[in-house]
C-alpha cells in the first residue's frame, strides 16, 4: 500500500534513527483523542494492513470458520492422515520426532495429546541441540524403528533431511514429515511430506506458507479426525475436541514469529481464549511461573511463555517443553515450569556474555551488508537470540556462529524485511559452502566448517548486498495515527487492541505523539532511556525506549533535546503499576519538530 508523508512533522524525511515517517494507511490525526469512535479506528487499522474493504467484517473478529482451509488442499495431507489412521487402527507404535524449539515442542505436544485422546500412547523424541543438532538424524530414526516404531512423524523438521529419511526408508520405517521450512525441488523420501512451502503446492496451500509447523500439525489433526470418522472410528467413542488444542497452536505460532495474518491470526485470537480457561495443566503452570496475574495476551506468548519453553532446548533438557505441555500431573507441571524459569534466567546470563563478545567483532564489519560473527566457546543455544539482537541494533541481516573444538560451526541467522536469508543459505549449501543449511525468509540455521567461514561470509555479503541496499533505502517508520499528549489515554489503548492480535506480519499500531518537550530524560536499568514529555496542551506522559541508551536516538534524547520540541513515535501500552492505569509510550523513534 502506498504511503504518504506525515504532515504533522513537516514530512519527516530523517528521524533520529535515520528513517522517513509515513502513514501506513490514511491520515488519522486524532488530536486530543479518539472521541469514542472505536469502530472507525479499527476499520482503518485493518485497511492499513492490507484488508480489502469488503473483507473487513470477518477480520474484525477472526474465527477458524472464516479462515480455515480444507486440509485436503495440501499435498500429501490425505496420504499422511490415512497412514496415521491405519497405524491407530492396527495399533502400531507411533513416535513423534520434534525439533527442540517452541514450535517443535508445541507441534509434538499437539499430536501427542490428540493421539492420547484417540487411545494411542505415542512416544516422542526430541534431539539434544548440542549433541545432535537440528533435524532428524538417520541414526536416531533407525534406532527408533529398531525399538518398535513402525511410523515416525517429524514435526518442525525434516523437509531437507534427505540423507536421514533415506536411511529410515531403507530400514523399512515409514516417516511422515510435517514442516514449514523451505523445501528444495527434490523432496526427501518419505511416506508423506506435508508442508505449505513445497515448491509443487497449489495456490491455496502455498498461500498458507506463513503457518508455523504447529499450524500445519493442527490441519493434519483435522484431516486425521475426518479420516477416522469416515471409517466409523467414533461410532462408540467421543471425538476429540480439537478446539481445546488451540492454546498450544497459539503459543507455537507467536513464539516462532510466524506472520499473524489470515489463519494464524484466527489461531491466536481463538487460542488466547482457550488459554484463558487454563484447561491445560502444563500451560497453566507455565502462566503461573511467568508471574502473570491476568489472562495471557499475544505479547506474553512471545516474551514470557515462549522463552521459557525455548530455554529447555537452548541450555537445558530438550524434552522439558513437551513434557510440560502433555502432563496431566499438576505437581509435575509446577516442577517443570519452575525448572524452565530457572533455565531461562541462566539463558539470559549466557546470552549477555555471547552478545558482548559478538558486538566486539562488529567494529570491523561496518561496510558489510550482512554481519557474520563467530568464535569458539559460544553456547549454540543462544546464538539465534544474539543474531536477532544484532539485527535489531544494526538493521542488517546477521548470523552468529558457534565453533566447536573440531572447527565445525553451528550458526543461526536473522534477517530484515525484504531480504530472504533462508533462500540464500540454501543456495550456499547447494554451492558447497555449507555442510548443512536451511530456513525461511527471516531466519535460518546452518553448519559450516571453520576453514570455509571467511569464504562463506564474503559470498553471503556479495549475494545479498543489493537486497540489503534496497531494504535500507526503503527504511520507513510507518505510523497509524497521531495524537496530542492529552489523547494518549487508556481508552485509546483499548481501542487499538481491538485490531489485534498483533505480531509479525500484522504489526501493532504505531502512534506519533506531539509536539512535546522533555521534562525529564535519564537512563534506567542498564541501557533503557526513560522520559517524561509534556505537550502544548499542558498534558504529560511517560515513555521508555528499551536498550536505546547507546544509540543515536538515545544520545540525542539524553543530551541534545533540551528546550527543543519533538515528535515521539512508538507503541502505546497500559502502565498499571500505580493506583490508576495510565497510557505510556514505548518509544521506537523521535524527530525534532523545529
Amino acid at each position: 500500500m502506498a504511503t504518504t508523508a506525515l504532515p504533522h512533522v513537516n514530512g519527516v524525511s530523517q528521524s533520529l534513527t535515520g528513517r522517513a515517517w509515513r502513514w501506513r494507511g490514511g491520515n488519522m490525526d486524532l488530536g486530543q483523542g479518539h472521541m469514542g469512535d472505536d469502530e472507525a479506528i479499527v476499520r482503518q487499522l485493518l485497511l492499513a494492513r492490507g484488508v480489502a474493504a469488503e473483507d473487513v467484517p470477518r477480520h474484525l473478529t477472526p474465527t477458524l470458520r472464516e479462515f480455515l482451509p480444507d486440509p485436503s488442499e495440501f499435498n500429501d495431507m490425505e496420504t499422511a492422515a490415512d497412514r496415521i489412521a491405519q497405524a491407530i487402527l492396527s495399533r502400531e507404535k507411533i513416535t513423534i520426532y520434534g525439533d527442540y524449539d517452541v514450535d517443535g515442542a508445541t507441534s509434538s505436544a499437539l499430536l501427542i495429546r490428540l493421539l492420547r485422546d484417540l487411545g494411542v500412547d505415542a512416544d516422542y523424541y526430541i534431539p539434544d541441540r548440542l549433541l545432535e543438532g537440528y533435524g532428524p538424524s538417520g541414526e536416531a530414526l533407525v534406532k527408533l524403528g529398531e525399538s518398535g516404531s513402525s511410523l515416525i512423524v517429524t514435526v518442525d523438521c525434516g523437509a531437507m533431511a534427505h540423507e536421514a529419511l533415506a536411511m529410515a526408508s531403507d530400514a523399512g520405517i515409514d516417516v511422515i514429515v510435517v514442516d514449514h521450512h523451505k523445501c528444495s525441488p527434490e523432496l526427501p523420501r518419505a511416506a508423506a511430506l506435508v508442508n505449505p512451502n513445497r515448491l509443487d503446492e497449489n495456490d491455496l496451500a502455498a498461500a498458507h506458507g506463513h503457518l508455523a509447523a504447529v499450524g500445519v500439525a493442527f490441519l493434519l489433526a483435522i484431516a486425521l479426525v475426518r479420516k477416522l470418522r469416515a471409517r466409523g472410528f467414533f461410532e462408540d467413542r467421543k471425538e476429540p475436541d480439537l478446539f481445546a488444542l488451540l492454546d498450544i497452536v497459539a503459543l507455537g505460532t507467536v513464539a516462532d514469529v510466524a506472520a499473524l495474518h489470515g489463519l494464524n491470526r484466527a489461531f491466536v485470537a481463538q487460542g488466547l481464549k482457550v488459554m484463558g480457561r487454563r484447561d491445560n495443566i502444563g500451560m497453566s503452570a507455565l502462566i503461573d511461573a511467568s508471574r502473570l496475574k491476568r489472562a495471557p495476551i499475544c505479547s506474553d506468548l512471545g516474551f514470557a511463555l515462549g522463552p521459557r519453553i525455548n530455554a529447555g532446548g537452548r541450555v537445558g533438557e530438550s524434552t522439558l517443553g513437551v513434557r510440560l505441555l502433555t502432563t496431566e500431573d499438576a505437581e509435575e507441571a509446577r516442577e517443570i515450569a519452575a525448572q524452565l524459569s530457572a533455565l531461562n534466567e541462566e539463558r539470559r546470563a549466557i546470552e549477555a556474555e555471547v552478545q558482548q563478545a559478538a558486538e566486539e567483532q562488529l567494529a570491523a564489519q561496518h561496510n558489510r551488508a550482512v554481519h557474520v560473527v563467530a568464535a569458539r566457546g559460544w553456547h549454540p543455544g543462544v546464538i539465534g537470540i544474539v543474531a536477532g539482537r544484532i539485527k535489531e541494533k544494526t538493521g542488517k541481516p546477521s548470523l552468529v556462529i558457534a565453533l566447536d573444538e573440531t572447527g565445525e560451526g553451528k550458526g543461526s541467522g536473522r534477517s530484515i524485511a525484504g531480504v530472504d536469508l533462508g533462500a540464500a543459505i540454501i543456495r550456499a549449501r547447494e554451492e558447497g559452502l555449507l555442510v548443512k543449511g536451511g530456513g525461511h525468509a527471516m531466519a535460518a540455521g546452518l553448519t559450516v566448517e571453520e576453514s570455509r567461514l571467511e569464504e562463506f561470509a564474503d559470498w553471503l555479503d556479495a549475494h545479498l548486498e543489493a537486497a540489503v541496499s534496497r531494504a535500507d533505502a526503503n527504511r520507513e517508520m510507518l505510523l497509524d495515527l497521531a495524537v496530542a499528549p492529552g489523547g494518549l489515554t487508556p481508552a485509546l489503548v483499548d481501542a487499538l487492541e481491538k485490531g489485534g492480535p498483533y505480531g509479525m506480519g500484522w504489526p501493532g499500531p504505531r502512534v506519533a505523539v506531539g509536539p512535546v518537550r522533555l521534562v525529564k530524560c535519564d537512563i534506567v536499568g542498564t541501557d533503557h532511556v526513560r522520559l517524561i514529555a509534556s505537550g502544548d496542551d499542558g498534558k504529560s506522559f511517560k515513555g521508555i525506549a528499551f536498550r536505546a541508551a547507546d544509540s543515536d536516538m538515545g544520545q540525542a534524547l539524553l543530551h541534545g533535546s533540551r528546550g527543543r520540541r519533538l515528535w515521539l513515535a512508538g507503541r502505546v501500552k497500559i502502565d498499571d503499576w500505580g493506583s490508576r492505569p495510565q497510557a505510556e509510550l514505548h518509544l521506537e523513534d523521535a524527530a525534532f519538530a523545529d
